[in-house]
């Protein structure tokens, strides 16, 4: 891909954040891949920030139920996740709090249910491990899974 100029870049970006939620860490990269200097790219992201084009605390809501809601994931998936774009923790708690109890069980339910189904018979130790396994890999607590697992 061939270098973009500054305005090029800004003009991108400016398209891209208006129609959709981004955060520094994934403008960077954008930035990095078109070849963007450092002194330019800073210049980009303090601008996109002063206009309000990109917001963390905005991003993180976002995501958070974006991937709660459709992905299915758990806070604790989540949460890596967004700390592996470097949003402050403020932010991610600020947008965990924004979750009702409720809802995030009932997907934690929905999550069991269908891995359940998948397998067939959820009685034996093998498929209450897999079912664990599961839950775990998508990110949700022990401790919740194994309320519901009981129930099973």
């Amino acid at each position: 891909m061939r270098q973009l100029t500054y305005e090029q870049a800004l003009t991108r970006l400016t398209s891209l954040c208006s129609t959709s939620e981004y955060c520094i860490h994934d403008i960077n990269e954008k930035l990095y891949r078109w070849g963007i200097n450092n002194t330019d790219s800073e210049r980009i992201i303090d601008f996109l920030l002063d206009e309000k084009y990109i917001d963390e605390a905005r991003y993180a809501q976002a995501y958070t139920n974006d991937k709660l809601r459709f992905s299915h994931w758990g806070r604790i998936k989540i949460k890596t996740m967004l700390r592996m774009k470097h949003i402050s923790d403020s932010d991610i708690n600020k947008a965990f709090d924004n979750i009702s109890e409720e809802e995030y069980v009932n997907i934690l339910r929905d999550v069991i249910q269908a891995k359940t189904k998948s397998l067939g018979d959820a009685e034996d130790y093998t498929s209450r491990t897999k079912i664990i396994r599961f839950a775990l890999q998508r990110g949700f607590e022990m401790g919740e899974i194994t309320k519901f697992i009981s129930e099973y």
